[in-house]
């Protein structure tokens, strides 16, 4: 796949230019040393590690990271499909360790995990029952590991589709399902993001953005294989719709640079990552549709960016006001687009503690915060 395609996309999370850089010499070592000292968990009650687990017959990464085991576990489904996390997550998650013990998976063909496995033979298994058998099965394994009956879900962009189907077919296992970027129905969102991506054009007379997607109408159209949605993609990012008021998302790929639990060549398996998955998923998107989903049985939160035309926030609005369940709660961001725990972190974290962690404590799992 094309470099240019790679740094075009975006499909639903993050587009990936500067992942794909050729492995070398690390000049970022020392950096990312004085990152790992200072996010290191010191205390004797917390946890710090890293697992390969064997998921769905492969071997997959995650990180466990928190102060004190007695806080609920949240398992944070990143985006992509291919690109995950972990590498950007010092940007913004040590907060969230104080309040409960985060998990960060490198899913099927992404990242670490893609590092630990035979490419060509994860290459078939790519369809997204997959990957939602792999949530399962890893939320079964963190129950049983940390002695949890539940743990919080959080989706980001695509992990969203594998977090919807994990709370219709497994409630029982959810403190609380909390949806970033959160995806309904692609081909709506695909709408809206070209609408804004064209009238934005327009209004700064960009004949050159105008004329592109002119040329894909109309779109979505049937099928979003064959360089449309890069098309579209290179456009919403240019004008504000994945980082709010910039034309870029630069500084989360700068941030991966950095990270304490990723290396050169880690970085570089992004790319991979998506060139192994981008059309395998895409060939089962129009599949993808939660708008008749009316009742679930675990508590629901959306993290909605007032200016996300990646995954625009309207049509979950309108899902979460029409959905049955046992407690909802729409938390609007008005100065993010799709990052809102980058964009505005602060907001982010008050929204876990404030929303979603008392549900746990209900629950039985962790205790309630001391004034």
């Amino acid at each position: 796949m094309p470099l240019v395609r790679l740094c075009a996309l975006a499909l639903l999370a993050l587009p990936l230019c500067a992942a794909a850089v050729t492995p070398e010499d690390d000049p970022y070592a020392d950096a990312r040393g004085i990152v790992g000292d200072l996010q290191r968990i010191v205390a004797p009650s917390g946890v710090q590690e890293t697992h390969t687990v064997r998921i769905g017959g492969i071997d997959q990464v995650i990180t466990v990271r928190g102060m004190d085991r007695a806080n609920p576990i949240l398992l944070y489904i990143h985006g992509g499909p291919a690109a995950p996390m972990m590498p950007a997550s010092w940007t913004f998650q040590k907060p969230w360790e104080d309040y409960f013990t985060v998990v960060q998976w490198d899913q099927r063909a992404a990242g670490r995990t893609l590092r630990a496995n035979d490419a060509d033979a994860v290459a078939p298994t790519i369809a997204i029952d997959r990957y939602v058998d792999d949530a399962i099965e890893l939320i079964d394994w963190l129950r049983t590991t940390y002695g949890k009956r539940k743990v919080i879900l959080v989706g980001h962009s695509w992990g969203t589709v594998i977090g919807m189907r994990v709370l219709a077919g497994k409630p029982e296992w959810l403190h609380a399902y909390v949806g970033i970027g959160q995806i309904i129905h692609p081909w709506t969102d695909e709408t809206i993001g070209y609408a804004h991506a064209l009238e934005a054009a327009r209004a700064d007379g960009n004949d050159a953005a105008v004329s592109a997607l002119e040329a894909l109408a109309p779109y979505p159209g049937t099928d979003l294989r064959n360089g449309r949605i890069d098309a579209q993609r290179k456009w919403v990012i240019h004008y504000g719709g994945h980082s709010a008021y910039r034309d870029n998302s630069d500084y989360y790929f700068r941030a991966q640079r950095l990270s304490p639990d990723y290396t050169p060549e880690d970085r570089h398996s992004i790319a991979a990552g998506s060139a192994l998955t981008l059309d395998r998923i895409l060939g089962e998107w129009r599949s993808v549709d939660f708008r008749g989903l009316r009742r679930v049985q675990a508590p629901v939160v959306m993290l909605l960016g007032r200016h996300d035309y990646t995954t625009p926030p309207q049509p979950v609005a309108d899902w979460l006001a029409a959905v049955d369940a046992p407690f909802k709660h729409a938390a609007w961001f008005q100065h993010s687009a799709h990052f809102a725990p980058i964009e505005e972190p602060g907001r982010t974290l008050m929204t876990l503690v404030q929303r979603v962690r008392p549900l746990a404590v209900a629950d039985g799992d962790g205790t309630a915060l001391a004034d």
